[in-house]
């Protein structure tokens, strides 16, 4: 049988009707901690209800009840003992970690819980297939770009440079990995940076398509050619880029200077969610000049 007990109230204030060291009943899973511990954070529910500004219920024994999920609040109650969120190797409940911390309104934990989430291996996720495959095919062309450089009021100088144009065609039957794979990598434009997107008529397929700037092509000259440039990063809130040589650091991110430092980016991100290389051609032992790659799941 379950009690509500209101706060002993007097005074003009309330008292909290408890004492060191407290029991808690969490959905059937008893705890004992100390009253410092659960109003660490005041402003939380465990702050508010240990603080007796609301009421609690209790079980046949005295426990504290409160109904929610007993296995993850343990992660609650260690992250408010210690300030750190320590969690085991292949944790699988961190959604329902975030849930709960959203519950007891412990806004650090929420935050710490988002971050884990948006970064935790996609292949720890209960949607995660058993089996998938990535392909991969890459080219890159090179053509002479002609354009001319102003050096003053009817003063031009008609000059000559290498472009370098790369694609990277990406098949893959797990679409959760094609759009974490599009959460890598960004596109920079004069407009700032923008996520690419999967190709909406070949369901799997995300295309990329990215210019280099060359060390002797103007920014400007750049532009008006409408290339754009790959960088890993996040492009949320990017500013434009800044104008300059090719040395300066984009915004949100990394550039990818060529087809080898995408495929190393490719790599870091299909390892760490079970994948392993299938198929190198044309040369297996130099896989980071690919021209194709295959790599499985399963």
């Amino acid at each position: 049988m379950l009690n509500l007990n209101a706060p002993d109230g007097g005074g003009g204030g309330t008292r909290p009707p408890f004492r060191d060291p407290v029991s808690l009943n969490v959905g059937g899973r008893v705890y004992t901690t100390t009253l410092d511990t659960l109003t660490r954070h005041r402003d939380s529910m465990l702050g508010a209800m240990f603080t007796g500004h609301v009421p609690v219920l209790r079980d046949e024994r005295g426990n504290v009840f409160i109904d929610r999920d007993g296995e993850v609040f343990r992660y609650v109650l260690n992250y408010l003992r210690s300030g750190f969120l320590d969690l085991p190797r292949g944790f699988r409940d961190l959604e329902l970690l975030g849930r709960e911390a959203d519950f007891f309104q412990i806004r650090p934990l929420v935050e710490e819980t988002g971050r884990l989430a948006a970064a935790a291996p996609l292949s720890l996720t209960a949607a995660a297939p058993l089996a998938a495959m990535v392909t991969v095919n890459c080219d890159s062309k090179v053509h002479l770009l002609h354009f001319n450089l102003r050096h003053g009021p009817e003063n031009y100088e008609l000059r000559t440079c290498s472009v370098r144009a790369l694609t990277a065609d990406v098949f893959c039957t797990w679409s959760a990995f094609l759009a974490r794979l599009c959460d890598r990598f960004s596109y920079r434009t004069p407009r700032g940076l923008a996520r690419p997107q999967p190709c909406s008529q070949r369901p799997g397929r995300l295309e990329l398509e990215w210019v280099p700037r060359p060390d002797g092509l103007p920014r400007d000259q750049y532009d008006k050619q409408r290339y754009r440039e790959l960088a890993v990063g996040d492009p949320e809130a990017a500013p434009p880029p800044p104008p300059g040589d090719a040395s300066d650091p984009p915004p949100g991110g990394r550039l990818v200077g060529d087809m080898q430092g995408f495929v190393e980016e490719l790599l870091k991100v299909s390892l760490a969610e079970g994948f392993r290389v299938d198929l190198v051609t044309p040369d297996p032992a130099e896989i980071l000049h690919c021209a194709s790659l295959r790599l499985v799941k399963g």
